[in-house]
């Protein structure tokens, strides 16, 4: 049973929410956002909350998907009104990242530039050696910065490459002299 799902969650003001044949419609001050849902998961809209149910308590899919489905649709209200952020911070010699129109041009150390498309409904800024990806979806704005850090893992040795603001790299010491 999940206990995240257990609870209802409210709506917060100026959000719209709308359920019409499966498909969930969060709107807000700061865009739209909609996702289907399966029937396995019954959806309850109040005026201040949305409550949500597996089908029935047996099911072991309904039950996955109930707590699932409740982190997806606090994901959606929250976006909605304050948009997500993901930094990069691209250490290294000779690494330059700037926004071009829709796309983002990055020298990596490679024999060519990497040119990658920045996809609808995300913002990229690039200061310096900061990249900054801003959006109303968690999982756009997420999967573009992973994508984007996959180009170039930060290495250990000297820390060279893409790494989120609040991560860590740990750093291993290297060859000793004789």
């Amino acid at each position: 049973m999940s206990r995240i799902a257990k609870q209802p969650i409210p709506i917060p003001a100026n959000t719209k929410v709308t359920l019409v044949d499966g498909l969930l419609t969060v709107t807000g001050p700061k865009g739209t956002l909609t996702r289907a849902l399966r029937n396995e998961v019954v959806v309850l809209l109040d005026t201040e909350t949305i409550t949500l149910k597996p089908r029935t308590d047996t099911d072991i899919f309904s039950r996955a998907l109930w707590g699932t489905y409740a982190s997806h649709v606090k994901n959606m209200l929250a976006g909605v009104n304050t948009p997500y952020v993901k930094k990069l911070i691209l250490e290294g010699v000779g690494f330059k990242s700037e926004v071009k129109g829709k796309d983002l041009n990055l020298a990596l150390g490679f024999s060519h530039p990497v040119v990658v498309t920045i996809p609808e409904g995300i913002t990229v800024t690039a200061e310096k050696n900061v990249i900054t990806f801003t959006g109303i979806n968690k999982e756009d704005v997420g999967q573009f910065a992973s994508k984007i850090r996959a180009m170039k893992k930060p290495e250990p040795y000297k820390g060279k490459g893409f790494r989120y603001d609040d991560e860590v790299i740990r750093r291993k010491q290297g060859k000793k002299a004789a």
